[in-house]
Parts: structure tokens; sequence; C-alpha cells
């Protein structure tokens, strides 16, 4: 009886590493149906395909993932693009993006969880937040100049990255955050992938314009509402105003 708990935590770990998976082959399948099957010419893809090798998803399923996605032979499928906008508690703004084979399923499921956050309630605000490009990448050596990559690549803004930030940013490297025109994602990720550095994200992203102020009891309780909408078998990604 002493170790029903180690086996209730190994069923936890089970089941997160199945929708992690889960989610890695969603990603692939968006990136191959925006950009192409062609890992070389798409980096959003090239970027989802080496994440899914990281997890040990195995050969066979990335390349089903990638013709799904791009509509080859007998494995495509429709999947359907849906924004949902509204606040988490505390009135902070947030948009889910959802990638989902049945709209009529998924939407409900959606605003049910906007129902059962406290305060949180659905509504628009997309004018909260600026559309761009967000490229994420990491650079074996640590004193790499992130400035003068971003002026290269042709990214508007950089920032620092760390390994509490993105997972996929090894200890000890050089993680950055580039900020760039819609357009010019593609073109980012690839010169940053020619000079050495490693792209783990490359998408159209999100960014709050402004950001309330909480306590770290009110941060606490937005971070368990969007873990909610994050832990949703079709949501893609959740951004916020939270920092």
């Amino acid at each position: 009886m002493g170790r029903q708990w180690l086996h209730a935590k190994r069923a936890v770990a089970s089941m997160k590493k199945a929708q992690m998976t889960g989610k890695i082959v969603r990603e692939i399948m968006v990136a191959a149906r925006m950009g192409g099957p062609d890992p070389a010419a798409n980096a959003r893809l090239f970027a989802a395909v080496e994440k899914a090798r990281k997890e040990s998803v195995s050969r066979d399923v990335i390349e089903r993932a990638i013709r799904k996605g791009a509509g080859i032979g007998e494995d495509k499928v429709v999947m359907d693009h849906v924004t949902f906008e509204g606040y988490a508690p505390h009135k902070v703004p947030v948009i889910v993006e959802v990638y989902t084979d049945n709209v009529n399923r998924t939407a409900p499921e959606i605003r049910s969880l906007f129902r059962k956050g406290q305060l949180g309630t659905s509504g628009s605000n997309k004018f909260l937040f600026d559309a761009t490009g967000i490229v994420e990448a990491h650079h074996p050596d640590p004193q790499t100049d992130r400035e003068a990559a971003a002026i290269e690549a042709g990214a508007n803004e950089v920032e620092p990255l760390s390994q509490d930030q993105n997972d996929d940013i090894p200890a000890g490297a050089a993680g950055a955050r580039f900020f760039t025109d819609r357009t010019a994602v593609h073109a980012v990720s690839r010169w940053l992938t020619d000079h050495g550095w490693t792209v783990v994200t490359s998408e159209i992203g999100y960014l709050a314009k402004t950001f309330p102020d909480l306590t770290e009891a009110q941060k606490i309780e937005v971070g368990e509402f969007l873990q909610a909408l994050e832990d949703h078998d079709d949501v893609h990604r959740v951004w916020a105003a939270l920092k």
C-alpha cells in the first residue's frame, strides 16, 4: 500500500508525456499545413521536427504528421484554426489559439474552461496585443553577441532567453528570443540556423502591449487558469499579458 503514490505519480508522468507528444505532433501538422512538408524550406516545421526527435517521437509518427498536415495521400486531415479571446482572473487579457478537427466539440469546451476560471471571461481583446513573428533559439557559445545576431538576421528586437523560460534552451547556452516582422520569420530562422544557432520556436505570436500589476498570489491564480487552458488537447498556444 505504501507504494501506491509512486504508481500514481508514474501514471501522471505517463499521461503528461502522452499529452506533450500529442501537442508536438499537432504542431508538426500545423507547420506542414502552413509552410509545406519540407523542413529545409519551412523553419517552423524544422523546429517542430527537432523538438519531436528530442522527445523520442518515432520517425513514422513524424512523417505521418507531416503528410496529414500537408494534405498528402490518404493521411491528410482537415483542421480548423480558431482563436478565442478573453480574460483570465484579475482582468488579464488572454488569446487562445486552437487547432481542431471538430470545432463543434472544441468551442464549447474552451468556453467552459473560461467560465470555470473564477473571474475568467470571454470577450474581445486582440487590440491589446501586437501580432509579431517570434523566433526562439540558442547558440553553444554563451558569450555570443545576441544584438549583432539580431541585426544580421534581420530581426527587429532580441531579448535573452533562459532555460527557465523555455525547456528547450540547454544549460550554459546563449538563449535568445528574436522578434520579427510577420513576413520575416522564415528568413530570420534560416539565417540563425546557417550561423550556428539552433531554432526551437518559429511562429507568429501575440505580445501584450501592457501588463497588469499583480500580487504573487494573483499571479499564481492566473497561472492555474492558464494551465487549465494549456492542458486542453486542442489548444495550440496561450498568449497572456502576464510577466
